[in-house]
């Protein structure tokens, strides 16, 4: 406060920043404690309560700024808040954030209490952190633990030096050979660096804290050696007994990219400094934008603020015009993109045309069970954003027309700007529909029969996850970057525990054969599988490869036996990585627990 002895003279203000950054460090103290006792369920091997805690954590967030909120309402009048009081707020909270090992996150905290006192006229002025005030380069945890610990295998040996990186863990439990896996994480490693001379700076670093998601730990790390750095990612599982191995190393950026993946669950670690963290997790993916990072960590409001700052800075150094996503148009949402920019917005509309019989909140409430959900790989995660303004200039008059008349309610012009009231914002992918269209128009067989491979497996990893997609047809999938098919169209979707998978009866009769309706009753949540070929093979390539590798599909036993493994408690493993590159002669993990 020393540095702004003229500016700051109000008590409330100093007061109402007191209140917000008590209402962040509860927020991330309870955050913290979560993120911890993932490592008790890992070692315990209590994975129920390990998916439970996390889905419970992303609530966390939403919870404090409301009583955070709730706190300061009850304290002050309206009045009591005059634009001079809340720009005194901004500038104390820059005092009191001087030493704070979260800078950035209380930032963003006292946005979101900001945002939900405040006017949105309020939302791009003084008063709310527009830009990050507080600097976190080189912040160093206080409780004496490194971000990340050095290892020297020049000095001491690569064996050695592995040994004390696994064992500086200090797990509970044994591995059931450690000297085995250590011997195959020597070799892999060796392979990295295979033929170049090592450099006087040789050396491995790994993140202190592990990184827990379902059933697995994750040692995070990188050798470095001249100017060079080495990314690998080495995943600790439980054998059936319980014992500890060292399953894979995960060397190759593409497959450490997908692991870190918008399309699975958020992983639970123990940051004291987070921004440290993103900063070595990007040192290995240079390419992947802070704002991913941070989500993945389960820092997903930051995320969404790092991901918001992104776009307006692209607006500003852009110049191309919003339009209509390519694609078949939905009956349940508007989506738009803008061509430079890698992500596509969705808004509901207003009201759908059969067959669709489904409402915004039921949409809302669907979009919210796949934040909660484990992804598996195959979910696209979603941004959520209310009141977002964009540049009026920057859309067509046929788009903004054609969002006015399907979202009435969401979408509002205010000057030069577009407000859209409620949005969601995903990666842009390839619709599969399109994907198989331009694979046939070239005749490339091998892109047709990996797009068809690829969507029957997309839909076995939801099925492995609990979820039935709903409606199946390819528009409603994509692929990504890496080729892989992902699901993003949740209107419909459901828990596999809830459909009725049946087969449908053998007609009765030439009447019941010929008939237009089914001559069977047909409840809510009745499926019947083998009813997919008939909107999904027509074209007789795609249907030729879907025999071939997901023939399965079209049974209802298939889904029913999967109901009732989960009904039983059993949860297929979906690995986030390669099967291939699983160290040889491992038992298979826990039946029963999710890998992903």
């Amino acid at each position: 406060m020393q540095h702004f002895p003229k500016l700051l003279s109000s008590q409330i203000a100093f007061d109402i920043a007191r209140v917000i950054l008590d209402g962040f460090d509860k927020h991330y103290s309870l955050f913290r404690q979560a993120s911890q006792a993932a490592r008790d369920h890992f070692e315990r091997m209590t994975w129920t309560e390990a998916q439970a805690q996390a889905r419970e954590r992303i609530a966390f967030y939403d919870s404090r700024v409301d009583e955070c909120v709730q706190l300061l309402e009850d304290e002050y009048e309206e009045a009591e808040l005059t634009d001079s009081v809340w720009r005194e707020v901004k500038l104390h909270y820059i005092g009191l954030l001087m030493d704070h090992r979260q800078p950035e996150l209380a930032e963003t905290f006292f946005n979101s209490v900001c945002c939900k006192i405040l006017h949105r006229t309020y939302f791009n002025n003084d008063f709310i952190f527009v830009r990050p005030a507080v600097s976190t380069e080189y912040i160093e945890p206080a409780q004496g633990t490194p971000t990340y610990r050095v290892y020297y295998p020049q000095r001491d040996g690569m064996r050695h030096a592995l040994r004390r990186m696994v064992t500086n863990f200090q797990l509970a439990g044994e591995f059931a050979d450690l000297d085995r896996d250590l011997t195959q994480v020597e070799e892999r490693l060796t392979k990295v660096l295979a033929g170049m001379p090592l450099e006087p700076n040789y050396q491995i670093q790994v993140l202190s804290s592990l990184f827990y998601r379902n059933k697995g730990a994750y040692i995070v790390g990188k050798m470095i050696n001249g100017s060079r750095d080495y990314p690998f990612v080495i995943p600790i599982l439980h054998k059936r007994k319980g014992a500890l191995l060292l399953d894979a190393v995960l060397a190759d950026v593409g497959l450490i990219t997908t692991l870190f993946s918008f399309t699975r669950a958020y992983f639970m670690v123990d940051m004291e400094v987070p921004s440290a963290y993103v900063r070595f997790v990007r040192s290995m993916l240079p390419n992947k934008p802070r704002s991913e990072i941070y989500t993945i960590l389960g820092l997903q409001k930051q995320g969404k603020a790092a991901f918001y700052r992104d776009f307006l800075h692209h607006l500003e150094h852009s110049s191309d015009h919003f339009e209509a996503a390519p694609g078949i148009r939905g009956l349940v949402m508007v989506v738009f993109s803008l061509p430079s920019f890698p992500y596509v917005f969705k808004a509901i509309k207003d009201s759908f045309p059969p067959p669709k019989e489904t409402t915004r909140e039921l949409v809302k409430e669907k979009y919210l069970l796949v934040k909660y959900h484990d992804r598996v790989g195959r979910m696209a995660d979603t941004l959520e954003y209310s009141n977002v303004a964009f540049p009026r200039s920057r859309f067509s008059d046929d788009l903004l027309a054609e969002l006015k008349q399907v979202a009435p309610s969401l979408v509002e012009e205010d000057g030069d700007q577009v407000i859209v009231r409620h949005l969601y914002i995903e990666r842009r992918m390839t619709p599969l529909n399109i994907w198989l269209t331009e694979a046939e128009a070239t005749d490339d067989k091998e892109k047709l029969e990996h797009g068809v491979r690829e969507y029957g497996n997309a839909i076995k990893d939801l099925v492995a996850a609990n979820i039935f997609p709903g409606d199946m047809l390819y528009k409603n999938f994509g692929v990504t970057r890496q080729g892989r098919v992902v699901f993003y169209d949740y209107d419909e979707i459901e828990y596999i525990t809830d459909c009725n998978f049946r087969t449908i009866p053998a007609p009765r009769n030439e009447e019941d054969e010929m008939a237009s309706e089914p001559w069977y009753h047909v409840a809510k949540n009745d499926v019947f599988p083998e009813q997919f070929g008939v909107f999904l093979l027509g074209n007789p390539r795609v249907r030729e490869c879907f025999m071939k590798y997901h023939a399965d599909l079209l049974t209802a036993d298939y889904w029913l036996q999967r109901k009732n493994r989960i009904q039983d408690g059993q949860v297929e493993d979906v690995f986030p990585y390669p099967q291939e590159i699983r160290f040889v002669n491992q038992a298979p993990a826990l039946p029963g627990s999710s890998i992903a």
